[in-house]
């Protein structure tokens, strides 16, 4: 039944869901070439001077850096991504490749949760932004994502 409302999207339709994460997306996107090469690959080398006796620290790839500030400048992430795990039994990288090669368009906020873990936490504890790109979780949330919004705007004619 049609209510007059031709011009206006309903909200998380899938016209929505693509008009709302291709932009954000696109500013990912250059990045994915870098995160596949360095999947299995340390991003990060410690960094410590015997002279001043000081703590090792991780000092990270100018790639790594730019692919995360890219992503904080996004709308994509969410600090109730724990809710994503929780809701779909995500324990480990296995089940969140497994998740990804799985998704579909409804599942967009669910793979940008995925994305806002590796993000987020990294910003604590700066080992998770290392994992991501060595498990490739991070390569494959983006290209999935990236793929979604592509397959469904050219569905809609966009």
């Amino acid at each position: 039944m049609n209510s007059g409302n031709d011009n206006n999207v309903n909200e998380n339709s899938v016209e929505d869901i693509v008009s709302r994460y291709r932009p954000e997306i696109s500013k990912l996107v250059p990045y994915l070439n870098w995160l596949k090469d360095n999947s299995g690959a340390d991003v990060a080398q410690s960094y410590s001077s015997n002279d001043l006796k000081s703590i090792p620290f991780l000092v990270y790839d100018s790639n790594l850096l730019a692919f995360i500030k890219a992503a904080q400048t996004t709308n994509l992430l969410d600090r109730n991504y724990v809710y994503v795990y929780t809701r779909n039994h995500l324990n480990s990288a296995k089940d969140e490749i497994l998740f990804i090669q799985d998704a579909q368009i409804t599942d967009m906020d669910d793979l940008a949760g995925i994305l806002s873990k590796y993000i987020l936490s990294g910003m604590t504890k700066g080992t998770v932004w290392m994992e991501g790109v060595r498990n490739g979780v991070l390569y494959l949330v983006v290209k999935k994502m990236d793929e979604l919004c592509k397959f469904w705007g050219q569905e809609m004619g966009n």
